[in-house]
């Protein structure tokens, strides 16, 4: 099946074509039709499966019947005329994943009179202004920079018909609903709206109830599944040698581009900088670097300059590398569906991956909460060298055992003097 199959205009199969791609991918063969159709759609694919171009295509398209069916100009050829506003909008998490579907955008829509911009935190307002005067069409951005520009008054969403929610789990995650709420509140009622996401939980359902008018449903795999292509690997090792263990795996099997996950931005710039001394060339990328910063570490990391890249989950929706093949969690993340998207950055676009997970004694939990997730059990095994201390870990069980009983001794007295009271 070919791109034209799906109702696609010949220019779009054009640009398809002259960047490789012949045949759509499920998630593209669902959702497509159904969006050029003109309705809601709430859908579900794993992290690398083409989500992107399911819902750019089908908008690029959906605004050129527009522009013919006028017969004349249409707003980006009257930049400057008026207080911008986008007749597409695309809400991502992140200034990364914002950046990769301004790309994909600007890629498919190469032979379109379409102007794409972007609007994300980090970098000045007055530029982003100053594109938006030039001509604006289709606004991907970050929620929080978004508000910044309505209340200054540089761009409107009265024009809005198109609105695209990506990776609606992670904002919820991330705390943006309150700037959601502040957005939905400026937008026109009658609008198409879109929900992308890999994972979803019980707010992002119940988010989709609030945003959708009786959507499709579109679930291409299992809800909340890790990628067939990944394979999972669990080393249980003591926490004060997952780094050394990082640094041996990576030597010695003479890896390069290795995107390593921890939970917490210190962790991620002490772990990078450990490995530089190892002999591993590291960076870290996280919310408190810059965006200069970030961009010059992921380019270095693509072009093989930076052997490892040290990420926290913020980073861990928008790295779009093609041909990454290894993912090491340092720490697991407190929240399983984070799991998925970690992993999901290798084995993308039908390539294999290995996802290695590094889990001491104190995060069995997290590893039991995943697997719940994952609706499977991931065997751990020991790497030989870096076997577990097990005199260590009985101490450790016979602390936690003892620390439990005085808690619930704790709790039981704390109950008695309420019930007096």
């Amino acid at each position: 099946m070919g791109f034209s199959s799906l109702g696609l205009q010949a220019t779009l199969v054009k640009s398809l074509a002259e960047q490789g791609y012949q045949e759509p991918t499920q998630v593209q063969q669902a959702a497509i039709p159904v969006i050029l159709k003109g309705q809601d759609i709430m859908a579900g694919a794993q992290t690398g499966t083409g989500k992107t171009a399911a819902f750019a295509l089908p908008i690029l398209q959906l605004l050129s019947q527009e522009e013919n069916s006028k017969g004349d100009s249409t707003q980006s050829a009257a930049a400057g005329t008026a207080t911008p506003s986008p007749r597409a909008l695309v809400l991502t998490p992140t200034r990364e994943l914002a950046q990769q579907v301004h790309a994909s955008f600007e890629k498919y829509g190469v032979h379109l009179p379409f102007f794409s911009r972007l609007a994300y935190g980090g970098v000045s307002i007055n530029a982003q202004v100053e594109g938006f005067n030039a001509g604006l069409d289709i606004l991907v951005a970050t929620p929080g920079r978004l508000l910044d520009h309505l209340a200054k008054g540089s761009l409107t969403l009265a024009q809005l018909k198109y609105l695209v929610f990506d990776e609606a789990d992670r904002m919820l995650d991330m705390g943006f609903i309150d700037d959601i709420r502040r957005i939905l509140k400026q937008l026109p009622e009658q609008r198409q709206t879109m929900l992308f996401s890999a994972t979803f939980d019980a707010a992002t359902l119940g988010l989709s109830k609030k945003l959708l008018n009786q959507p499709e449903m579109i679930q291409v795999d299992e809800a909340n599944s890790a990628a067939e292509q990944v394979e999972q690997i669990v080393y249980t090792v003591d926490p004060d040698r997952k780094r050394e263990l990082i640094s041996h795996v990576i030597g010695a099997r003479n890896w390069h581009q290795v995107l390593i996950f921890t939970r917490s931005k210190q962790s991620a710039d002490m772990l990078a900088a450990q490995m530089s001394k190892d002999g591993v060339k590291t960076q870290a990328i996280h919310g408190d670097k810059s965006q200069g910063a970030r961009e010059k570490a992921l380019e270095e990391f693509k072009s093989g300059q930076t052997r490892a890249l040290v990420a926290t989950d913020v980073a861990s929706r928008g790295l779009d590398i093609r041909q990454l093949q290894y993912v090491i969690n340092h720490e697991l993340p407190f929240n399983p569906e984070d799991y998925i998207h970690r992993i999901g950055r290798s084995g993308r676009a039908g390539n294999s991956g290995l996802a290695i997970s590094l889990v001491s004694t104190e995060e069995e939990y997290l590893l039991a909460e995943i697997e719940a997730v994952l609706g499977q059990a991931l065997p751990q095994q020991w790497l030989q060298g870096y076997e577990p201390d097990l005199d260590r870990e009985i101490k450790n069980n016979k602390k936690t055992s003892r620390s439990g009983q005085k808690r619930r001794a704790k709790q039981r007295a704390g109950g008695g003097r309420n019930r007096r009271r």
